[in-house]
Formats: structure tokens, sequence, C-alpha cells
């Protein structure tokens, strides 16, 4: 799996500094990685937003917005090279202002609440045409609620992958960096 940074603008590539020699790329230069991930034989990427800071809120509406990040990505991976898989994330703390994976409410995470967006956009992300949706947030019950929000609506090929290794290793930290929450 090749992970992959995607920031707004055009014509961008820009070196993230917990990361030596990663980049982030704009959705214009996504092409050249995936043809030649797919050349090497890689058969899936994950995508992974750096939402900017006036997209974020605190409730991490711009994860459900069609035309967020890792949607235009998505769909310009499966327009122009549809034999390679796609993952996506699947958590709020990319898109809101105060870092966590959950909707806050008097400085306590909102489980339930937090859980219904989760499952919606996962279910944006199947329509987009990923392939696996990966939920890296940590509320209870996400994964069983996004499994019946996607057979529900005919993405039962689609499938979940746990995110557990990443959070025992050294990458977490620089993952963070790399989304900018």
């Amino acid at each position: 799996i090749l992970p992959i940074f995607v920031t707004e603008g055009k014509n961008k590539i820009d070196p993230i500094k917990s990361m030596p020699d990663i980049y982030r790329y704009s959705v214009d230069k996504i092409n050249p990685i995936i043809n030649k991930a797919s050349k090497l034989g890689i058969p899936l990427v994950a995508i992974f937003p750096h939402t900017p800071n006036y997209k974020k809120n605190s409730e991490g509406s711009e994860a459900l917005n069609e035309n967020n990040l890792v949607c235009r990505t998505i769909r310009k991976i499966k327009k122009n090279n549809p034999g390679i898989g796609v993952m996506a994330d699947v958590a709020l703390d990319p898109y809101t202002n105060h870092g966590h994976d959950g909707i806050l409410k008097n400085k306590e995470i909102l489980n339930d609440e937090t859980v219904e967006v989760l499952s919606h956009q996962a279910l944006l992300q199947a329509e987009m045409g990923c392939d696996v949706i990966a939920p890296s947030d940590m509320m209870d019950g996400r994964i069983g609620k996004i499994r019946k929000a996607l057979d529900k609506n005919n993405f039962s090929n689609v499938r979940i992958l746990s995110y557990a290794v990443k959070y025992a290793s050294s990458f977490y930290g620089p993952f963070r960096d790399a989304v900018g929450s």
C-alpha cells in the first residue's frame, strides 16, 4: 500500500518535514505517482488529505463535502487508472479545528454523533469509487455502523481495513503532521 498525501492548490509538490523524501501533492500532480505505482505492481494507494485551516471546523464538516481533497483524488485516480485500488482514511482529525477524531462538546467527544458522521464519510468515499475504507479513529461501534451503511447502499464489496498497527508504530506522529491535525 502506497500512502499518498494530497493538498489543495495547483502544481504543488510540498515536502513533509517529519517524513524525509515524502511529499504532499495537489490533485493535478497525482497521475504520475499512480502510474508509477501501477507499473511497480503496487495494487493499492491510500489517500490522506492535508485540509487547509480555513476548511476546518469543530464538527469536521469538510469530511462530508463531495468535492473535498479525498473525493476529488479518488475520482481522478479511478478515471485515469481504474485498475489500481484506492483506500481512504475515515476520520475527522484532518477536518476538525481542534485536531480530534471526534465531535467535541464541553471538552467531551460525542461518540454516537461522531460515528454517524464517520458512516456518512465512508459512504461518500465509496460513492466516489473507493475500494477500501480505513477508519483510523477510535470511536466505539463505528465499524458495524459503517458496514451497515455500505451494505444498505449496495457497497458490500467495499472492504474495511483496521489501522491498529499505525497506532503502535513510530509513524503515528508523522502521519498526524502530514495531514495537519
